[in-house]
């Protein structure tokens, strides 16, 4: 009976559908127009990692370490300081101007002392022309020392002081031979001083000082032989020439 009714509220649904020109809906379309559709799950996703505005993913600020300005030490141009006052002078340099000192003073004091004891001219001459050399000598000397801190000696040494003392109880002919033998001697030791430093010392002052003196302690050398041997020739000796 049920039924019926259901077929017969279907065909009175169409005649109206057909008169109105609805589309008829049935109470199985009702039914089921009031079943809420399924929402769509969606899956949960992992966040992608966030791109850079470039494209490419931002590298991180300590990715790649960045060399460092100062990772390799630069040399420095002038190597290690020099350390003022002694001016980082060798033992021989300053040993070298120690004994210059020693012995330029002595030659002069020696000097004055044949200016007035002398009994030959010559002789008188020779020690006045020492008193004249070595005391600018001896002046240019202390001012390379005080650039380099050496204290120079202010006195003449033991060895020249035995000189002296010596010469000073001779007069006359004695005292003259005594005195030029003595001024071989020591020039010879000053020449070859002033010749080592001049080629072999270390500090370039102190070299330029030792070859500037060295021609005129040669000359003196020179002059001090020819006084004592007055015979004896002082030039080169002539090359014999080749047939």
């Amino acid at each position: 009976m049920s039924n019926f009714k259901i077929f017969s509220s279907g065909v009175v649904a169409i005649a109206l559908s057909l008169a109105t020109g609805c589309t008829p809906t049935t109470p199985y379309d009702q039914i089921t127009s009031e079943v809420p559709s399924a929402v769509p799950v969606q899956g949960t996703e992992s966040p992608s990692p966030t791109a850079s505005p470039t494209g490419s993913p931002t590298p991180s600020p300590t990715g790649s370490p960045t060399a460092s300005p100062t990772a390799s030490p630069t040399a420095s141009p002038t190597g290690s300081p020099t350390p003022s006052g002694q001016n980082n002078l060798s033992s021989s340099d300053r040993q070298f101007m120690i004994q210059a000192a020693q012995d330029g003073l002595a030659e002069v004091q020696l000097g004055q002392l044949a200016s007035q004891r002398a009994a030959s001219n010559a002789v008188k001459k020779f020690g006045e022309l020492m008193v004249q050399h070595h005391t600018p000598v001896n002046n240019q000397l202390k001012q390379l020392a005080a650039q380099k801190g050496v204290t120079l000696p202010t006195s003449i040494g033991t060895t020249n002081q035995q000189i002296r003392e010596r010469l000073l109880k001779l007069s006359g002919a004695t005292f003259d031979r005594e005195y030029m033998n003595q001024m071989v001697k020591e020039h010879e030791k000053d020449v070859f001083a002033f010749q080592t430093e001049a080629q072999d010392g270390q500090d370039p002052d102190v070299k330029a000082f030792a070859a500037q003196v060295l021609p005129t302690l040669q000359e003196h050398l020179q002059q001090a032989r020819s006084i004592v041997n007055p015979g004896s020739s002082t030039s080169s000796p002539t090359p014999t020439s080749t047939p």
